[in-house]
């Protein structure tokens, strides 16, 4: 087994996740067969019980591990499926060896961070790295191992000891370090500086790393100048620095280490010049190259609770521009704070409600990804109820479908209190109730996680045609709460079709409204299993059935097949407004996304 470990240095947030992805992608595409892990530092167990604002999403895998959302980048990039031991966290590593003491296995022995602890992080990569991700038997060629935070950071330096000793446990030839770092421009001079990264090397040598290859995120392609200077100070051959100059979308990442020969460093670190071939990304390199010829605009409107950040809708995004690709469209995604639609806030502050409503009305269609607690609720119903009553194409996931099925209890069949008991419990009329084996008293892991079948009861409906008309798919879930069973038969009276349901019968998954363009709410996650070449089939028929281009997608049987050469992703801007106005997002970019300055992009 080989390895790659991604390092950061001088400030957080400089694209370590797509680095990882791409530098993953780059060997893939060489022949070699890959598997990813990342290490985040913090003592939480998973990522479960974080708050989307404090780290971005919460990625869900088919094992129902809550993990990073740098986890959704590698099995984007790679089109792998991982495990939640494919995430290592400080809890897990100590909670591995206080289990193992409290058994008894050290004999004795006076348990420390060193050996002890380090030695479980060794031995906790090696396990996993073994893992087939990639649907084949046997162990990948090549594990990427990305360590999160930023070099100097107190909790890391456990697992900054453990690799120092791991990179002499696998030996010469079976490690390399790749550290990302950032050479900033100065305006008022114009010149890069190298001070930040030279620190940042000479703080990692001194904790026993050496890299092998520097990859520098600047805004421009690193001077010669520049770059010997780097060699000198970081003792790093001139042809194993890298730039990571900003793009105008992050699908050029693995192009521009490819463009750079960063295959071949690392391949000649770890001894597979022979192995491995040129890399193959023909169709990867049309994608990229067409990204920017998309013209025709399609307007979602994202009514969330998280969207001061767009980190929490990660996945969904991703998505939303797969489907978009797909569909030759060019994405704009208008964030709408669902609390802004309420009637509170048309009291309070007018403007941040005329402009939500504004938002919300000139979209093509509206998307209410999942979430927690009763804030922005009611104005998620009534994004819902207007999409309902204007025969504006709507995605409602997990929260999303549940919302919209209190607003048809509400508004159609006249239950005026009807509610969720997360919301209301002591509603009269409860259409979404906790569900039995979830736990009121621990909240990680908790939850119904992870992929889940789901059986179509109607074939001839929009989403069982997206997925092919296929009688059964798996998907990605995460919820407490479900639909109240006892109150089905009387929302299907008055014309909402469940079309899909679980083994039991008696857990709703999937909502549509048959007389309507697109009316689609789903228990699951279909983000989670979205990937550029093959898009979320929900995702998809949201996108055509905005542009209405429904039918065109439906003639093609769903969209079981990948994208032929030539389709590629394409800029997607994403627009905001704080306070009432309308602003890009420059100040809430997904963690390794990188922007030319003339707006975000995915």
């Amino acid at each position: 087994m080989k390895y790659v470990l991604v390092t950061g240095g001088v400030v957080s947030g400089l694209g370590k996740g797509v680095t990882a992805s791409s530098i993953g992608l780059l060997l893939k595409a060489c022949g070699l067969r890959i598997t990813s892990i990342k290490i985040d530092p913090y003592l939480n167990t998973d990522a479960g019980t974080m708050s989307p604002f404090e780290h971005g999403e919460v990625y869900v895998l088919d094992d129902g591990g809550e993990v990073d959302l740098d986890l959704g980048n590698y099995e984007r990039f790679l089109d792998i499926k991982l495990t939640s031991d494919n995430n290592i966290t400080t809890g897990k590593i100590y909670q591995s060896v206080i289990d193992k003491e409290r058994r008894g296995d050290y004999l004795g022995k006076t348990v420390q961070v060193v050996p002890h602890i380090t030695d479980a992080i060794q031995e906790w990569i090696e396990r996993v790295a073994m893992i087939p991700v990639d649907g084949k038997a046997g162990p990948a060629d090549v594990c990427v191992i990305e360590l999160g935070g930023t070099i100097g950071d107190i909790e890391s330096m456990p697992f900054i000891e453990a690799l120092g000793q791991f990179s002499y446990r696998v030996g010469t030839g079976n490690f390399c370090l790749i550290h990302v770092s950032l050479v900033p421009v100065l305006n008022v001079v114009g010149e890069q500086k190298t001070k930040p990264t030279q620190h940042s090397v000479r703080g990692l040598r001194g904790l026993g790393l050496t890299p092998h290859i520097l990859a520098c995120r600047s805004t421009m392609a690193l001077d010669q100048n520049v770059k010997v200077k780097l060699s000198q100070f970081c003792h790093v051959t001139e042809e194993n620095i890298i730039t990571l100059y900003d793009v105008p979308n992050i699908w050029h990442i693995p192009l521009l280490l490819r463009d750079q020969k960063a295959h071949e460093a690392i391949l000649k670190v770890l001894n597979l010049m022979g192995k491995a071939g040129q890399p193959a990304l023909e169709e990867w390199t049309s994608r990229a190259a067409i990204c920017d010829k998309l013209h025709e605009p399609v307007h979602i409107a994202m009514v969330g609770k998280y969207t001061g950040l767009s980190d929490s809708y990660l996945s969904v995004l991703k998505a939303l521009v797969h489907a978009s690709v797909f569909n030759r469209k060019k994405l704009f995604v208008d964030w709408v704070p669902a609390s802004d639609l309420e009637d509170a806030t048309a009291k309070e502050n007018p403007d941040a409600y005329k402009a939500a409503w504004k938002l919300l009305k000139g979209a093509d269609g509206i998307l209410v990804p999942g979430g927690f607690g009763d804030r922005g609720v009611q104005g998620k119903i009534l994004a819902a109820k207007y999409a309902r009553e204007n025969r504006i194409p709507f995605l409602g996931i997990c929260l999303g479908m549940q919302i919209a099925v209190i607003e048809f209890a509400r508004s159609v069949i006249g239950l005026q209190d009807a509610n969720s008991t997360e919301f209301d419990p002591n509603t009269r009329n409860p259409c979404v109730i906790f569900m039995p084996e979830g736990s009121k008293t621990h909240m990680g892991g908790t939850m119904r996680l992870g992929s889940r079948r789901t059986y179509f009861q109607v074939m001839n409906s929009k989403s069982a045609k997206l997925y092919g008309s296929k009688s059964v798919i798996d998907e990605r879930h995460r919820h407490r709460y479900e639909v109240n069973p006892d109150m089905v038969a009387c929302l299907e009276k008055a014309g909402l079709s469940f079309a899909g349901k679980d083994e039991t019968g008696r857990r709703m998954e999937i909502i549509e409204l048959p007389n309507h363009p697109y009316f689609i709410g789903v228990q699951f996650h279909p983000e989670f299993k979205s990937r550029p070449g093959k898009p979320s089939p929900l995702f998809l028929g949201l996108i055509a059935a905005a542009c209405g281009e429904l039918d065109a997608v439906f003639l093609g049987n769903g969209i079981q097949r990948n994208i032929p050469n030539g389709v590629g992703n394409h800029t997607a801007k994403i627009k905001a407004y704080q306070n009432g106005i309308a602003t890009k997002a420059t100040n809430a970019l997904p963690d390794g996304v990188y922007s030319n300055g003339n707006g975000v992009y995915l």
